[in-house]
């Protein structure tokens, strides 16, 4: 799992689009009865509650499903939007309410299981979604709360990759929300074929990755 210096490198003393860039290329490993899934991260929005009208602690709300938000960085916050349930990591000290989303992965470990969790869609259908990434991993809403350094669900920071380019665009589903709505807070491996709403021919040949 991830050494815990390299954690505290990672959250809690950067800033949360600062997280959202180093997510990227970060291994995320899922430990489940039926074995060992994961891959890259290679997809990710920022959320800056409490002034970001499009996150849930926006205002400094606090209801049960947002609690997470205010526990301390790498608390696991999970929520259900559209039958689909949404995998994000809390970033800053305990209190402040901001964290990343991650919305795809490039699979690598348990690739035929995480198929198997999608109904046998193959290539970047498996996890090119938030919805579609926890639904490949298995992740179940029994993990909210919990740790992403020492839970089942954990980064494993010796095997991260480093992308050739990121490109920073504004959030996906972010309609009527202001200024907020076009804000650069999504980061990508470019050239990637998993991340959201990728073009074929914007595919690299090494899909993004320093070698």
């Amino acid at each position: 799992m991830m050494d815990n210096r390299n954690l505290d490198e990672l959250l809690g003393s950067k800033s949360t689009p600062e997280v959202a860039r180093d997510l990227l290329g970060m291994y995320l490993e899922y430990s489940t009865p039926e074995g060992i899934v994961g891959g890259y991260i290679v997809d990710t929005e920022a959320y800056l509650g409490p002034d970001d009208e499009a996150a849930h602690s926006f205002g400094m709300r606090r209801t049960p499903r947002v609690a997470a938000m205010y526990e301390k960085p790498g608390t696991i916050y999970l929520y259900t939007m559209h039958t689909h349930r949404i995998l994000n990591i809390i970033t800053q000290p305990e209190g402040i309410p901001q964290g990343v989303m991650i919305r795809a992965i490039e699979p690598v470990t348990g690739i035929e299981q995480m198929s198997a969790n999608r109904g046998g869609k193959i290539g970047p259908d498996i996890s090119n979604g938030p919805g579609k990434l926890v639904a490949a991993l298995g992740i179940p809403q029994e993990l909210y709360g919990k740790s992403i350094i020492d839970s089942p669900l954990h980064l494993v920071y010796e095997k991260k990759r480093e992308p050739k380019k990121i490109s920073a665009l504004p959030r996906i589903g972010i309609p009527n929300k202001g200024e907020w709505t076009a804000m650069p807070l999504r980061f990508v491996v470019s050239g990637n074929p998993y991340i959201s709403l990728q073009k074929k021919n914007q595919i690299d040949e090494d899909w993004g990755w320093r070698k």
